[in-house]
C-alpha cells in the first residue's frame, strides 16, 4: 500500500495513495495505520480524499483503525470522504464517529478530545 505521512506535534495524518479500499487492502491498511512512527504518543486523522470506493471489507478497516486508537487513549478523525464514503460510515459506524470536511476541522477535533483527556486527567 503506498500512502503518505504527516506527523505533526501531536497529530499524525495518514493519507493512503489508493482509490479504492478494498478486500486486498484492508488488512494492509490496518496493519500499516496502527503502526506508523510516533503514533503510540499522538492523535490520528486518516485523510481519505483519494479513496473513491470502499467494500464491506474497505469500511471495517477504516472502523478498525478508529477503534485501535480509541482503544489506546488517543483520538482519531476522518477527513477528505466523498459523499457515498461518508453516507456509508455515518449509517454503519459508531454515532459519534469523527467525520471532518475539512483538515482544519479534523485537526480541531482531535485536538479539542486530547484537551479534554488532559483536563479529566488533570481532575483525577
Amino acid at each position: 500500500m503506498k500512502f503518505k505521512i504527516d506527523t505533526k506535534e501531536k497529530i499524525v495524518v495518514f493519507c493512503p495513495e489508493e482509490n479504492a479500499l478494498d478486500a486486498n487492502l484492508s488488512a494492509s491498511f490496518i496493519t500499516t495505520a496502527t503502526t506508523l512512527p510516533g503514533l503510540e504518543t499522538r492523535n490520528l486523522i486518516l485523510d481519505l480524499h483519494l479513496i473513491e470506493t470502499a467494500d464491506d471489507a474497505g469500511i471495517e478497516a477504516i472502523f478498525a483503525v478508529y477503534g485501535f486508537m480509541y482503544d489506546n487513549n488517543r483520538s482519531c478523525a476522518i477527513t477528505g470522504l466523498n459523499n457515498i464514503l461518508t453516507a456509508r460510515l455515518k449509517a454503519e459506524g459508531p454515532e459519534n464517529l469523527n467525520l471532518a470536511p475539512t483538515m482544519a476541522e479534523a485537526i480541531d477535533l482531535v485536538m479539542m478530545e486530547e484537551l479534554e483527556r488532559e483536563l479529566l486527567d488533570g481532575m483525577e
